[in-house]
């Protein structure tokens, strides 16, 4: 599905939500993938200077929540995220961190999606398994 008037991909992020104050980035988004970035700096690392382990769940659950909301919304609903498991591989401490996500299940009221982080030389260094829950919109 390419993006639309109301997709995450022209309205992402909301000014002064997480994903804003992160920096955050939503470059694709269809119900066969979606693929972000975000910049190496202060805000999304910790104390010794890698990303920080929430930002990477926070990101993967903003880009398939975002994705998954895209893909159900004309059928009249809406995705929240329900579960996110992240693991770490290698530190990412400069240079931009790129999601890329696919799912390997999508039905009537939940996805699943893996999302893969890699830093700029394409290592991995996180990745992510999150379940979104997919809910009828109230009339």
């Amino acid at each position: 599905m390419p993006a639309s008037v109301d997709s995450p991909v022209d309205t992402y992020p909301s000014p002064g939500t997480l994903d804003d104050v992160l920096g955050f980035e939503l470059l694709e988004s269809t119900a066969e993938r979606c693929r972000g970035r975000f910049a190496v700096e202060k805000r999304v690392q910790q104390p010794f200077g890698l990303v920080h382990g929430g930002a990477y769940a926070a990101f993967a659950e903003s880009l398939v929540s975002a994705t998954t909301n895209l893909a159900v919304q004309d059928g009249g609903s809406y995705a929240v995220g329900q579960s996110n498991n992240t693991s770490f591989f290698r530190p990412a401490t400069g240079g931009t961190v790129t999601g890329e996500g696919t799912p390997i299940h999508r039905g009537r009221t939940s996805w699943v999606w893996d999302v893969r982080f890699t830093d700029d030389q394409g290592r991995l260094c996180a990745s992510s398994r999150v379940t979104v829950a997919v809910r009828p919109r109230e009339p």
